[in-house]
C-alpha cells in the first residue's frame, strides 16, 4: 500500500517541485544579481533604506488590513445568517460563483459601473446629486478588491461555524447567558479558527495586488505587487523585483506562521 501510495505521490511532488520550489529558488538566485547582472547585495540594500520602497511596502499592508477588515465585517455575520438557513449549501453556491468568473472580467465591469457615464454616477445623476468620480480612487480599489475577496473570507468562517456543536450553545442558554453572552463567550471563540483562516485568504493576497491597482485604482494605489510588475516588465530590473518578491513571501510566511492554528502550535 505504501508503494502505491509513493507512485501516486510522483505526479504532485513533481509539480510542487517544478512550479513551486524551483520558481522560489530562481528568485532567490536573481535577487542577488543587479541590472547589469553583477553579483551584489545592492537590491536587498536598496529594498531597505529606500523610503519609497518602505512607503510602498507601508501601504501594501495599510490597502491589505483595509480590505481584509472590510471583507470580514460583511463575511462574518454573512456566513452566520447562512448557518441558519434551511438551504444553506446553495446559498453558500451562489456566493462561491462568482469566484468562476475571470478576475480581468470582473474588473471591466465595475469599470463600467464607477466610470465617469457608468450607472452608479447616472444614479447620482438621476438623484441631483451629480456625477462623482469615483473610479480610479482609493475607495473603488478597496470596494472592488474587498468584493472579489469575499467569498474566500466567507467559507472557512462558514464551515468553523458548522463544527460548531449545538449543545454547547443550549448550554449556554440553559446556564443563563444572553444571545450576545453566547455569541462573545461561545460561537466566536469557537470559530475563530475560521476567522484566520480567512485572513490568510485575503490579507495575503491583497498584498501582491497588482491589476487592479492599474484598472481600479489608475496606478493612485502602489503596492509590491505594482513594484514587482514594474520592475520585471518596465525597467526590466529582474533583480530588484526578485527582491521584492522575496521580502513578500518572507511576509506572507510570517503571516501563515503568526496565524496558525493553536493545535498547530502546540
Amino acid at each position: 500500500m505504501s508503494r502505491m501510495r509513493r507512485f501516486f505521490a510522483i505526479p504532485y511532488m513533481m509539480w510542487v517541485v517544478l512550479f513551486v520550489v524551483a520558481p522560489l529558488l530562481l528568485l532567490v538566485y536573481q535577487s542577488f544579481f543587479d541590472i547589469s547582472g553583477n553579483l551584489t547585495l545592492d537590491n536587498y540594500k536598496t529594498y531597505f533604506t529606500s523610503a519609497t520602497y518602505l512607503k510602498m511596502t507601508a501601504n501594501s499592508v495599510l490597502y491589505a488590513g483595509i480590505i481584509t477588515i472590510a471583507t470580514l465585517i460583511i463575511s462574518y455575520p454573512t456566513a452566520y445568517i447562512l448557518t441558519q438557513l434551511k438551504n444553506k449549501q446553495l446559498w453558500l453556491m451562489l456566493i462561491i460563483l462568482p469566484t468562476w468568473v475571470n478576475l480581468l472580467l470582473k474588473a471591466y465591469a465595475f469599470i463600467g459601473i464607477f466610470g465617469k457615464y457608468g450607472s452608479v454616477n447616472s444614479f447620482l445623476q438621476f438623484v441631483g446629486i451629480g456625477a462623482k468620480q469615483i473610479l480610479f480612487t482609493d475607495f473603488s480599489f478597496i470596494f472592488v478588491a474587498a468584493y472579489i475577496e469575499i467569498p474566500f473570507m466567507i467559507l472557512p468562517i462558514f464551515n468553523s461555524l458548522e463544527e460548531i456543536d449545538r449543545n454547547l450553545i443550549d448550554a449556554s442558554y440553559d446556564l443563563g447567558a444572553t444571545k450576545f453572552q453566547t455569541f462573545m463567550q461561545v460561537i466566536l471563540p469557537l470559530s475563530a479558527n475560521g476567522i484566520k483562516a480567512g485572513f490568510q485568504a485575503v490579507f495575503i493576497p491583497s498584498l501582491s495586488l497588482f491589476m487592479l491597482t492599474r484598472l481600479i485604482g489608475g496606478n493612485r494605489v502602489i503596492t509590491l505587487g505594482t513594484a514587482i510588475e514594474q520592475n520585471f516588465l518596465v525597467t526590466q530590473n529582474w533583480g530588484m523585483g526578485a527582491t521584492i518578491g522575496m521580502v513578500l513571501i518572507i511576509t506572507m510566511l510570517a503571516i501563515m506562521f503568526l496565524t496558525r492554528d493553536k493545535e498547530a502550535k502546540e
